[in-house]
C-alpha cells in the first residue's frame, strides 16, 4: 500500500513537473518569438543611387509599430493609415526642407484647388524663412489684406500655436479654414516696437488672376496676381485688346505675386522672348546637366519695351519671369528685392491620391544667377512708406523710366 502511494507521488510529480517544463519552455518560445518579429526587419534600404551605398537597419521601425500596438492605452482608437502617413510626413520633414511636402489625400485635393483659383481661407501666401512663417503676399481684396498684413510679416502664433517649429503646410492647414469662421494671427512686422495680434474672418477666396489698363496713352499696365491654371488662357484673350489699343510699351506688375506654375510662367515669357530663347536654367547640383527651359513665343511684345516690378512678395515663378526678361530682353527691375524663391519642386501623386512635392533642383536665370534665398535685386529701388497713401512711387517710376525709353 505505502509503495503504491510512493509510485503514484513519484508519477504525479514527475507530470506537474513535466507540464511546467513544457509551460516555461513555451512562454520562451513565445517571448523569442515576438522579439525576433519585433527585430527582424524586411530586406535593408540599399541606398546606391547618391554615389554610396547605405544599409538602412528598418527593424526599429517595425520595433515600434508593433510595441505601439501592444502597450498603446487606447488601441481601439489606432488609425493605421494615419500612423503610415503620419511616419512618411516625419520623413519627409527630416530632409530640413521647407519646400519638400507630403500631402494625405484630402490634402493634395486642397493643395490642387488652392491653384485652381479658389479655397476657404484668408486669401494669403505665406513661406518660410529663417525657420519661421512668414506674410510673402496677400491677395488682392482678401480678409488679408482688408485686416492690414503685409509681405514679409511674421506670423508667431495661429491661434493657440506658436510657429517656430512647424511647417509651411501645417501653418496653412491652421489658417485655412470653413467660410464665416474666424482665425487669429500673432504679427511681429519690421518697424513696430510690440507684435499684435489680428482677428481675421476668413471667406470663399477667388484668387485674381490679371487685370490690365492703359498709362499715359501708350503704356500698358498688366498687373498678374498667380500663375496660376488659367492665366495662360487670361492673358491670350487680353493681347488683341493691348495690340488694338495703341500702346507700345508695356508695365509688369509682379509685385505681391507669389508664383505657381513653371509652365505657366515660362508660356507667359514666350509672349516677349522670340522662340528658342532661353527662360530659366535648372540646375539639379554637381555631376548633373542643367535642364534649359526656353521661349515657344509667339513673342507678339518682342519689340515692346518692358519695365517690371518687383517687391518682397514677387516670388517663385514671378522671380523666374522677371530673370528671364532681364536677362534676355534688358527689362529694367523696379521696386524692392523679391523674395528669394528659386528651388525646384517636383509633383508627384502616389497610388492613393496623396502627393508629394519634392526640391529637385534650384532655379537660375538665363545668366546663370541663382535667384534662391537671393532674390532679384531691382535695378531701380524704390521704397513703399508704412502709412497708407494713395500714391503708387514704384508705379510711377516704372512709367518714368519707360518713358525716358526711345
Amino acid at each position: 500500500m505505502f509503495k503504491n502511494q510512493k509510485n503514484f507521488l513519484i508519477k504525479t510529480f514527475l507530470i506537474l513537473f513535466l507540464t511546467g517544463a513544457c509551460f516555461s519552455f513555451y512562454k520562451f518560445g513565445v517571448y523569442t518569438g515576438e522579439n525576433n518579429i519585433l527585430q527582424t526587419a524586411p530586406a535593408q534600404i540599399i541606398n546606391g543611387d547618391l554615389g554610396i551605398p547605405e544599409n538602412v537597419d528598418f527593424s526599429i521601425f517595425w520595433e515600434t509599430w508593433r510595441q505601439a500596438e501592444m502597450n498603446f492605452l487606447d488601441r481601439a482608437e489606432m488609425d493605421s493609415q494615419k500612423m503610415i502617413y503620419g511616419a512618411i510626413a516625419g520623413m519627409v520633414n527630416s530632409l530640413g526642407d521647407p519646400y519638400t511636402s507630403f500631402f494625405e489625400p484630402q490634402e493634395a485635393q486642397e493643395f490642387e484647388q488652392e491653384l485652381s483659383g479658389q479655397y476657404q481661407g484668408v486669401g494669403m501666401v505665406v513661406g518660410i524663412r529663417d525657420e519661421q512663417i512668414i506674410v510673402i503676399s496677400p491677395f488682392k481684396g482678401s480678409p488679408a489684406e482688408i485686416a492690414g498684413l503685409k509681405p514679409g510679416d511674421s506670423i508667431l502664433k495661429i491661434g493657440d500655436v506658436y510657429t517656430m517649429d512647424i511647417s509651411i503646410e501645417k501653418a496653412v492647414e491652421l489658417i485655412k479654414g470653413p467660410e464665416g469662421t474666424k482665425v487669429k494671427l500673432l504679427i511681429e512686422r519690421e518697424g513696430w516696437e510690440n507684435s499684435k495680434e489680428i482677428e481675421i474672418q476668413r471667406e470663399l477666396i477667388k484668387i485674381p488672376t490679371l487685370e490690365w489698363e492703359i498709362k499715359n496713352e501708350n503704356i500698358a499696365l498688366i498687373k498678374i496676381y498667380q500663375f496660376n491654371g488659367i492665366l495662360d488662357a487670361e492673358f491670350r484673350k487680353i493681347v488683341p485688346e493691348i495690340l488694338n489699343s495703341g500702346c507700345q510699351k508695356i508695365i509688369l506688375d509682379l509685385r505681391n505675386n507669389p508664383g505657381g506654375y513653371l509652365e505657366t510662367a515660362q508660356n507667359i515669357a514666350g509672349w516677349f522672348l522670340e522662340k528658342g530663347t532661353v527662360v530659366l536654367l535648372e540646375d539639379e547640383g554637381a555631376d548633373k546637366e542643367q535642364i534649359v527651359y526656353k521661349s515657344n513665343g509667339p513673342a507678339t511684345f518682342s519689340s515692346f519695351p518692358v519695365v517690371v516690378l518687383i517687391n518682397n512678395g514677387s516670388a517663385s515663378a514671378s522671380e523666374i519671369l522677371a530673370g528671364a526678361l532681364r536677362d534676355q530682353k534688358g527689362a529694367q527691375l523696379v521696386g524692392k528685392t523679391s523674395f528669394g524663391k528659386g528651388s525646384v519642386q517636383k509633383p508627384i501623386t502616389l497610388s492613393d491620391g496623396s502627393f508629394l512635392k519634392v526640391t529637385i533642383a534650384r532655379w537660375l536665370t538665363p545668366s546663370g544667377y541663382c535667384i534662391n534665398e537671393m532674390g532679384l535685386e531691382p535695378d531701380v529701388t524704390v521704397e513703399m512708406p508704412e502709412e497708407e497713401t494713395e500714391e503708387d512711387f514704384q508705379l510711377e517710376k516704372a512709367i518714368e523710366v519707360l518713358e525716358n525709353i526711345r
